[in-house]
């Protein structure tokens, strides 16, 4: 059973395209008529996508790997910001930071520097600046925030990337392509679906067409993420305890291990990054 309903789509308005003439040439098999001069999306079409979408989406998650979601246009940010928070997974509301995904480690230095600040406040050194020094880090900490806000908690590449319209998010689209991330997105009939590993047809500029098709790709997640939840519970998280020991053994008896260990499980940038701070020093 399709997980989306057809009328759902309809009164959502996912069917509005934009002009014929800025028409997308390889949007031709999703595009269903025109009517007064704009594109109509073949809603069929988008049911499919949109399941098939949601599906390995759901397998993501379940695996426990992040999906990270990018939508800066004024119109998608709040509702990707409030679906997104509610599975726990990174996002991109404000401006794109360029090199994010490409030039990973930098970006963790500049969370390194975040929560380094936020310790700063807690450990008492804040006591000792002058009122000048904690203006200075405050507004440094609050640019910080806004730029990289909900990625601060991104310690590896994500293992996907889902992106509101995918014309604007050109550079991280291409980002994400140079690293082989699999990406989800929204495909008005402006742009090209060929570019996107999982294209969704559905118009991507009315505030009620991106709050659907975000809401059922959250909810697909939440259920990868719940039945990982039970399958963990149903295996016993001792076990899951005891292995993670036995790894940390392993890891302490020969450092050329961890160096192996930490390559196969893909650990996040964090070594590399002290090792660079430690050149610099």
């Amino acid at each position: 059973m399709p997980r989306t309903n057809f009328n759902e789509l309809l009164e959502a308005g996912v069917h509005f395209g934009h002009l014929k003439r800025k028409w997308n040439p390889n949007m031709a098999p999703y595009i269903f008529m025109e009517k007064n001069g704009i594109h109509i999306i073949d809603l069929h079409k988008t049911v499919v996508k949109l399941d098939e979408a949601c599906s390995a989406m759901k397998q993501i998650a379940k695996s426990g790997r992040k999906i990270l979601f990018v939508a800066t246009k004024k119109q998608a940010k709040d509702i990707v910001a409030e679906h997104v928070k509610n599975v726990n997974m990174p996002f991109v509301t404000e401006r794109w930071p360029g090199g994010m995904l490409t030039n990973f480690p930098t970006i963790r230095k500049a969370v390194k520097k975040m929560s380094s600040i936020d310790k700063m406040a807690t450990d008492g050194t804040f006591d000792n600046m002058s009122k000048r020094e904690k203006l200075q880090v405050t507004r440094q900490r609050a640019k910080l925030e806004k730029n990289l806000g909900s990625i601060a908690d991104l310690t590896r590449l994500p293992a996907a990337m889902f992106i509101v319209d995918i014309s604007k998010e050109h550079i991280s689209l291409r980002e994400a392509n140079r690293l082989n991330i699999p990406v989800f997105g929204m495909v008005d009939t402006n742009s090209d679906p060929n570019i996107v590993d999982f294209p969704i047809p559905a118009n991507d500029d009315a505030s009620k067409s991106i709050s659907l098709i975000v809401g059922k790709v959250c909810e697909a997640i939440q259920e990868g993420l719940e039945e990982r939840k039970m399958e963990r519970e149903k295996d016993g998280s001792p076990k899951d305890a005891e292995e993670q020991e036995e790894g940390k053994k392993r890891v302490k008896k020969s450092p050329a291990k961890k160096e192996v260990l930490m390559k196969e499980e893909d650990e996040d940038v964090e070594a590399d990054i002290e090792a660079e701070d430690e050149d610099q020093e």
